[in-house]
């Protein structure tokens, strides 16, 4: 996967976050945010529809409906998208553009594997942008993935970029991972851990990180706002769905298998395979 002494490596993992899709209201106006503030460019528009990215790599799909309800933030769901820049420059030259651009973030954050900053959307959907640090930076002494939520330097990370502009969302930029809002840790485990079959990479109070192939987790789980909550109501805007992809055909069958087993419920035909969790998101999964 890498040496300790690397970045990791996403495209070598056995499995990656594909594109996030998300119901909204005012597809226009939710668009015109993800291209102005990320610079995510248009893929492919039509039909109520937006598919957001850069170059030819979908990221983010939005699908427009005005009679959707309003977001609601206690509801499982969307905790926030995570958008990973190819280096800790690229990460610089954003934060430097949103800062000219007097865009309001909510945090900025050192977690010892990454550092990051989040804001929300337009119609309140989360978003995380960040850098990872050197696979070396992320283990303890006992081999363990540490990870702490501590002040991040601004000033230190802006030195970065070394007086150069942003000048859109960068080719080899990826969601890195999704965050979730779910009703309980130990059911979403059973669920992210024993059926997809990711890793506890790491643990919060009130939340799980899955990771895959030594990743600190292209997955997670939280109860802080949702605790106790049921299924998402349909008709609501949030959250549609989560892209996975597999690596390989042999690893996606193991998946249907144990899915079937636990008897979860799947769809399977040309858009690949999609599970649901215990709170209703749509996990669609391919090769």
């Amino acid at each position: 996967m890498t040496t300790d002494t690397e970045y990791f490596d996403m495209k070598a993992a056995p499995i990656r976050i594909g594109a996030v899709r998300l119901k909204v209201r005012d597809l226009d106006t939710v668009s015109s945010f993800y291209q102005t503030v990320l610079g995510l460019s248009p893929i492919e528009t039509g039909d109520g529809r937006v598919t957001l990215g850069t170059g030819e790599t979908p990221l983010l799909q939005l699908v427009g409906d005005p009679a959707l309800a309003p977001h609601d933030p206690r509801q499982a769901g969307l905790f926030h998208t995570a958008f990973l820049m190819p280096t800790r420059a690229d990460l610089a030259r954003w934060v430097a553009h949103v800062a000219e651009a007097r865009v309001p973030l909510q945090g900025a954050s050192d977690h010892i594997v990454s550092e990051a900053l989040y804001l929300a959307d337009s119609e309140g959907n989360g978003i995380e942008v960040y850098a990872d640090r050197p696979v070396s930076d992320w283990h303890g002494e006992s081999g363990e993935i540490r990870m702490s939520t501590d002040p991040l330097d601004v000033p230190d990370l802006l030195k970065s970029a070394k007086g150069t502009a942003w000048s859109g969302f960068p080719e080899g930029g990826s969601i890195g991972h999704v965050h979730l809002q779910v009703g309980d840790t130990a059911e979403a485990d059973r669920f992210y851990r024993d059926v997809l079959g990711l890793d506890i990479a790491a643990r919060y109070p009130g939340a799980s990180f899955y990771g895959g192939g030594g990743y600190h987790h292209q997955l997670a789980g939280n109860v802080w706002n949702s605790r106790r909550a049921g299924k998402r109501i349909d008709g609501m805007a949030g959250l549609d769905a989560v892209e996975i992809l597999v690596r390989d055909a042999a690893a996606l069958a193991s998946i249907a298998a144990r899915a079937n087993s636990a008897g979860t419920l799947t769809t399977n035909d040309a858009g690949g395979l999609t599970l649901h969790d215990p709170w209703g998101t749509a996990i669609t999964l391919k090769t």
